[in-house]
């Protein structure tokens, strides 16, 4: 699990590479952990050219809507606008499963309303709040 906080007026895109860049996992048979994952699905804050181009060259397959402004721009271009990105319903459905998990951790009190001031202290509850969801 990959955590990172930043302010509230911060963009969700911009962050996307430090994010991937904290992944890692453990390997079933032992060795170095993967610091690449499979797929990454994402809503539609994160639906733009560079990011599509960013997990492309990585190797990382990308599910994403796209947003209602680019399918308008690509249609104004006309045959020029290319094709649309690729867009796998039944792997998007399985960002269900991280959504259920975000209103879980919601239900531990600290974190809800954020009474840990310093921005280390508040993801350490974060963090211990996801160990003990993944305990039960």
């Amino acid at each position: 699990m990959s955590v990172l906080l930043t302010a509230g007026q911060a963009g969700d895109n911009p962050q996307l590479v430090p994010l991937l860049d904290g992944i890692e996992v453990a390997r079933p048979g032992g060795g170095r952990p993967r610091s690449r994952p499979e797929a990454v699905v994402a809503d539609k804050a994160y639906s733009h050219p560079s990011t599509r181009v960013l997990l492309r060259g990585r190797g990382i397959r990308f599910t994403c809507p796209e947003r209602a402004d680019q399918k308008a721009g690509r249609a104004a271009k006309g045959c020029r606008g290319g094709r649309p990105p690729a867009f796998d319903r039944v792997e998007y459905a399985g960002r269900n499963v991280v959504e259920r998990c975000i209103n879980r951790l919601k239900h531990f009190r600290d974190l809800a309303t954020r009474y840990a001031k310093r921005a280390a202290y508040f993801r350490s509850e974060l963090i211990i709040a996801a160990i003990v969801l993944w305990l039960q």
